[in-house]
């Protein structure tokens, strides 16, 4: 169970559950309430939502194990799984029944907030998916802005299944009071950037990382076509990049105390960290630990929907 555990990246999921759950619950919920509004889709349908992302990341997860075999045996043979804990013909199996189980969920809420078309988000990232595992990931910058990408679609999912229901409810009464959703969007779109950048910066961490696996398999990952050193130096810029967008963000419209804080706590001072152990790292257990770090501070990014909610409940 623990080596299944460990092939779904359950820990990641869990992440994936508790953003789509803060994002409902701390910020379009409360945004809400100030106008006197409601969510309209059903717990037991977003739900569904938070499971059909769930298994189709999953299925994403199994299949990258299964391509990645020979390179995970150089790179991190201690967490090679497929052929040695479970059998590599169950990847493929559990693959395609995730993939259905996810599919067939994003069908159902899709039809039932009357936007069949969206079904095709469900199926266009289960190809993506597919395609990263076994040809974007080899591919000079492509696998990282894909990886990245799809993170940040996590938060907004929870908008894209709820605001058509929302308009459907309240849209008379938004014509009549001048009002749109743009709050929510701004609110929820702030998050998803904020996971597209933390997401693109350990993921090129984990290439400098897997240089030698990668190298020896001809991948054109950033640090074999840059160079370690020049790798570094994008990191690093796409970290002070997140740090000015993360002031900004503050000065333009937060500006409160708690803001300030968590701000200055749980995300700058990491990310200063995170970019002086860069310029130190020359070893796969640096890079690793930077990894690490760039999770916790992504993490953290997220938690800070809790701060929101009270902002928004008091600003507001």
């Amino acid at each position: 169970m623990l080596s299944f555990l460990r092939l779904i990246r359950y820990k990641n999921l869990l992440i994936i559950i508790l953003t789509q759950y803060l994002m409902r619950w701390s910020v379009i919920k409360p945004i809400l309430e100030v106008y006197g509004f409601k969510l309209q889709f059903s717990e037991l349908n977003f739900f569904f939502l938070v499971m059909a992302t769930v298994f189709i990341t999953a299925a994403g997860y199994v299949i990258n194990d299964y391509f990645d075999t020979k390179t995970d045996l150089v790179n991190k043979p201690e967490k090679v799984i497929l052929g040695r804990q479970l059998n590599r013909r169950w990847a493929i199996i559990l693959h395609i029944v995730f993939n259905t189980i996810g599919i067939g969920l994003g069908a159902y809420i899709s039809f039932y907030i009357g936007v069949p078309i969206l079904t095709l988000v469900f199926v266009l990232i289960t190809g993506i998916l597919w395609f990263y595992s076994t040809t974007y990931k080899r591919q000079f910058l492509v696998g990282n802005l894909t990886v990245a990408l799809l993170t940040a679609l996590v938060p907004l999912m929870v908008i894209l299944f709820e605001i058509p229901l929302l308009n459907e409810e309240y849209g008379l009464l938004l014509k009549e009071m001048h009002i749109n959703f743009t709050h929510i969007i701004l609110w929820v779109g702030m998050f998803a950037v904020f996971a597209f950048l933390l997401t693109l910066i350990r993921e090129i961490i984990k290439d400098m990382e897997d240089f030698e696996g990668d190298q020896a398999y001809g991948r054109n990952t950033l640090p074999i076509v840059l160079g370690i050193i020049n790798t570094k130096i994008v990191v690093i810029g796409l970290s002070i990049f997140t740090l000015l967008s993360l002031i900004y963000l503050y000065v333009r419209f937060l500006n409160d105390s708690i803001t300030l804080v968590y701000f200055g706590v749980f995300l700058v001072m990491p990310l200063i960290i995170l970019g002086y152990k860069l310029i130190k790292s020359n070893k796969k257990k640096d890079y690793r630990w930077a990894s690490n770090l760039s999770k916790l501070i992504m993490l953290a990014g997220i938690f800070y929907a809790i701060v929101a909610n009270y902002i928004i409940v008091q600003n507001f």
